[in-house]
């Protein structure tokens, strides 16, 4: 039985391989991981959420670099995980701790060690930031 990290870094792979311009069936791919019924549903909605909202998750990504980086400059991996990370914690009611430790341990399965200090850094600013706008409005 699929755990929900696995059914999270399947979602990070599908979403990188479609910035690579790969396009594979969702299904399929949860499928072939051994990632079934409400795992495989719930992995679908993650990444069906990210690709209906990429503009805006893309664009609270680029509010929240280093006026010295570049979005294009993201790694393609770490730029997914960003995507899933982002759709999370603004679009789910996920905790963002629980978001931001998810997608600490999908990096260092697929990325950097200085990949997981970005993205940690990246994450928590958005969620703090998020719980702020939350809580004021």
């Amino acid at each position: 039985m699929a755990t929900r990290t696995q059914v999270r870094t399947a979602v990070v792979q599908m979403l990188y391989a479609m910035d690579l311009g790969n396009s594979n069936d969702i299904d399929e791919y949860l499928l072939d991981r051994k990632i079934k019924s409400e795992k495989a549903k719930w992995g679908r909605s993650l990444f069906e959420g990210v690709i209906a909202n990429i503009d805006a998750i893309d664009n609270i990504i680029k509010e929240h670099l280093s006026k010295e980086w570049e979005f294009d400059r993201v790694d393609s991996v770490d730029r997914a995980i960003l995507r899933l990370g982002v759709y999370e914690e603004i679009f789910t009611d996920t905790p963002y701790q629980i978001v931001i430790n998810e997608a600490i341990e999908i990096a260092k399965l697929l990325s950097s060690e200085n990949s997981t200090k970005f993205i940690n850094g990246m994450l928590d600013k958005i969620a703090k930031e998020n719980n702020e706008t939350m809580h004021s409005s």
